[in-house]
């Protein structure tokens, strides 16, 4: 809530002839030719007995002078931007809505916002909600029109994105949110956010903050969306990208880059891995299960080791990416032969899919209990088969997703995973 200073002034004693009718003050500046005359053309004052009311008379400009001021600074005034050239104007809220209350209707009254405090969990493509609800305590007789504001929170260095602002039934959404976005108003008092059509940038925390005049309030909603951490390396080897290329390599394998948070988690499932990665905070991180010789030695405690903030441009590693579950099917296309790399992309096509990247494997063993013991292509050229249930011959005990790393594009030894879109 705004909290307001004020001062004492002591001002000197006036006459009530003073009061009503102040004495000229010499001007000689000012002319009936100036633009004030052009701007109060339409202003018409009681003249003072004795006090000069002609345009361009020193008291009729003075005046015009000191009205212009306070109307200016006036902040509801028409004209001036609140946010963003989205204007609003608090005279709604200001009138006598019919209980005997105007612009001091929340003297004594409690504005509350009220959001889950429990983080949501989605997937990429699903629509969600992000509750939020406002009341006011003691309870209004006669309703408000309240103004609503949405926005994304700053995260690892990301900035603030706006997402929706709102006056009763008018709205105005932002960047990437545009024509994704709209507030849940069936009852009374929810301004509750649904997003549809949720990307992998998505995620994160969002604050649902509700303006009556000068009282706001605020919460925040946790948005989190479930998929899989998976550690990503070079065909030419080990610690080959910066962070901008770590980046751009998980975008083309249908990821981001993992949050310390969802290395976190998928330490906690079991997630073991002894190469230094990026995460999406520019620290260098590496999950570990089982300490070991070339992992930090035997005598570290089980956990996420980290190198701390790297320079983003200069230093390498890996990287880890996050994978969200999948709007279409990943499968094992079944053929005669074995396939070259080219020949694979060109089998999916014939069977109308693309051939399938390594985040949506890894989403595919995730989420949908894909379980194939046939090495095959993906669109990086590397070759990798998925396994929920080990068995004899099929690698590990664990179930995971096994590399055979990148083979020659020309080798006749492997199938292909396709993708086909729902």
């Amino acid at each position: 809530m705004r909290k307001w200073r004020h001062r004492e002034v002591n001002l000197p004693e006036v006459t009530q002839q003073d009061a009503v009718c102040p004495a000229p003050i010499p001007s000689p500046g000012l002319s009936a030719q100036t633009g004030l005359q052009k701007i109060w053309g339409t202003i018409h004052c009681q003249v003072c007995p004795g006090a000069p009311a002609w345009p361009g008379s020193p008291w009729h400009e003075e005046m015009g002078l000191l009205l212009l001021v306070p109307l200016l600074l006036l902040p509801g005034s028409y004209g001036l931007p609140f946010y963003n050239g989205f204007y609003y104007s608090n005279s709604a809220n200001d009138q006598n809505l019919g209980n005997g209350h105007g612009k001091d209707l929340l003297n004594g009254v409690k504005l509350v916002v009220e959001t889950p405090e429990e983080t949501l969990f989605t997937y990429q493509g699903a629509s969600v909600i992000l509750p939020c609800r406002y009341r006011y305590e003691p309870a209004l007789v006669s309703p408000r029109r309240v103004r609503v504001k949405w926005w994304k929170l700053s995260e690892n260095g990301a900035p603030e994105k706006d997402v929706l602002v709102a006056i009763g039934l008018r709205h105005r959404s932002f960047g990437d949110y545009q024509g994704r976005v709209h507030l849940r108003q069936d009852k009374e008092h929810d301004v509750s956010l649904e997003i549809q059509d949720l990307r992998l940038e998505d995620y994160g925390r969002y604050r649902c903050e509700v303006i009556d005049g000068l009282e706001d309030e605020s919460g925040l909603v946790e948005l989190e969306l479930r998929g899989v951490v998976f550690p990503y390396q070079s065909p030419n080897g080990r610690y080959q990208f910066n962070f901008h290329e770590g980046q751009q390599v998980c975008a083309e394998q249908a990821a981001v880059v993992a949050s310390f948070e969802q290395l976190f988690r998928a330490w906690e499932e079991g997630l073991d891995w002894c190469n230094a990665g990026w995460l999406q905070d520019a620290t260098v991180q590496y999950p570990i299960m089982l300490p070991r010789q070339p992992c930090g030695g035997p005598g570290l405690a089980p956990g996420v080791r980290s190198y701390g903030p790297r320079h983003r441009r200069l230093h390498r590693y890996d990287v880890f990416c996050f994978a969200t579950a999948l709007k279409g099917r990943v499968y094992y296309l079944e053929h005669p032969e074995k396939l070259t790399l080219t020949e694979a992309r060109e089998a999916c096509q014939e069977d109308d899919a693309t051939i399938a990247k390594v985040g949506q494997l890894f989403a595919a063993w995730k989420f949908h209990g894909l379980d194939r013991c046939d090495a095959g292509w993906l669109a990086d050229g590397s070759v990798r088969y998925p396994v929920v249930h080990p068995h004899p011959n099929c690698g590990p005990p664990e179930p995971g997703v096994r590399s055979f790393g990148f083979p020659d594009p020309q080798s006749r030894l492997y199938g292909v995973y396709c993708y086909r879109q729902h």
